[in-house]
């Protein structure tokens, strides 16, 4: 790994944003675009991995409450994916939060073969699931009016974004062309 980490610079918000889009476009959430770089509360923080020419090439945000921390966004630079990067980020997440008296570390993920492999090497359990469904008209003209049941007048649905429980995933994906099981990992910050 041939990156430093360091705390997020407001001035880091374009490489942090261009570097967030790059990562997760051929993933699950390659739709999932900020235009602006979320504020993550104190005492949550938000870290960079720069290469040696100063590159932002990976970013991890942490949320903190009650001694319990999410991980907001975790997402490496396709060029520089699988050389410790987001371990590094990791790496150094855990020892502030260790820091900060956190117990746990959490982060939901959608259905990412290798995302899943990542966070599950890096001694992370799956516990809770749930199904995020896309209702698309451009996908299937009647796929939003499938999800939300009718029309209101002037209105007409063009994409949503729906939860359902795990049970309901057959009926989901009979329906709808765009289903991903949504999964939370779980991890002691100690290890």
């Amino acid at each position: 790994m041939d990156c430093t980490v360091r705390p997020y610079l407001p001035t880091d918000e374009t490489a942090w944003l261009r570097c967030r889009a790059l990562a997760f476009l051929d993933t699950a959430y390659f739709d999932d675009v900020k235009r602006v770089r979320p504020a993550i509360a104190a005492p949550g923080f938000a870290l960079v991995a720069v290469g040696p020419d100063g590159a932002v090439i990976g970013v991890i945000d942490v949320e903190v409450e009650h001694g319990a921390a999410t991980v907001e966004t975790v997402a490496v630079h396709p060029d520089h994916r699988s050389r410790g990067v987001g371990g590094a980020l990791l790496e150094e997440a855990l020892d502030r939060l260790a820091a900060l008296g956190a117990t746990t570390l959490d982060a939901w993920t959608r259905d990412d073969p290798d995302t899943l492999r990542w966070y599950r090497s890096n001694g992370f359990a799956e516990g809770d699931h749930y199904l995020h469904v896309y209702a698309d008209y451009y996908t299937d003209a009647a796929e939003p009016d499938r999800a939300i049941g009718g029309r209101r007048p002037g209105l007409r649905p063009v994409k949503a974004l729906l939860h359902a429980a795990m049970a309901e995933e057959a009926a989901m994906r009979e329906q709808f062309a765009r289903v991903h099981v949504c999964r939370r990992f779980v991890r002691s910050v100690k290890g």
